[in-house]
């Protein structure tokens, strides 16, 4: 069975924003250590659509981008949503019945699937599917934006904790 995660970038105040902050080369050469060991990837159609920017190579990409495109390319990608009318290459559109559809990917995988896109974490924890959190803080306040839990936030137990480079703390924590 597989274990779901959602896990990402979020500033001292509780938001996400690709734009305001990004990850360190440590953090980063992280982000493609992680990636390259999910067995797939679960997005919702913003995220989605934003990490689009990794289908195709651009000549300034040094090679820890290179890197990480080649990891997101390679995995399997699941894409909740109901305006698409399609996917890119190794994704797979779920458009109706999610709830059966993403039951169906955790009891028929295993490993690791990332769950990406905030509405969408909070759609799956309030199913009670999401097994793990991983907040990666970073020395930011943003003071607004979209918060990390996109809806009251479950009761969470605190597992394990990492520095990583310089700038970010990891907090993990499992539902309580």
């Amino acid at each position: 069975m597989a274990k779901f995660v959602f896990g990402m970038n979020v500033s001292l105040d509780g938001y996400v924003d690709h734009d305001k902050f990004a990850p360190d080369p440590t953090l980063f050469r992280h982000w493609i250590e992680q990636v390259g060991c999910q067995t797939g990837s679960i997005c919702g159609r913003v995220i989605y659509e934003l990490m689009q920017y990794w289908d195709e190579d651009k000549a300034d990409w040094g090679e820890a981008e290179r890197d990480f495109a080649e990891a997101w390319r390679s995995q399997p990608k699941w894409v909740v949503s109901r305006t698409l009318k399609s996917v890119g290459s190794n994704a797979t559109l779920i458009s109706s019945d999610v709830e059966a559809a993403v039951r169906s990917l955790k009891e028929s995988h295993d490993g690791e699937l990332d769950v990406s896109g905030t509405v969408l974490a909070q759609s799956l924890t309030d199913l009670g599917l999401i097994d793990e959190y991983r907040l990666y803080y970073h020395p930011v306040v943003l003071g607004r934006g979209k918060p990390f839990f996109a809806g009251p936030q479950p009761p969470l137990r605190l597992t394990e904790s990492q520095e990583i480079g310089e700038r970010s703390i990891r907090l993990t924590y499992v539902p309580a």
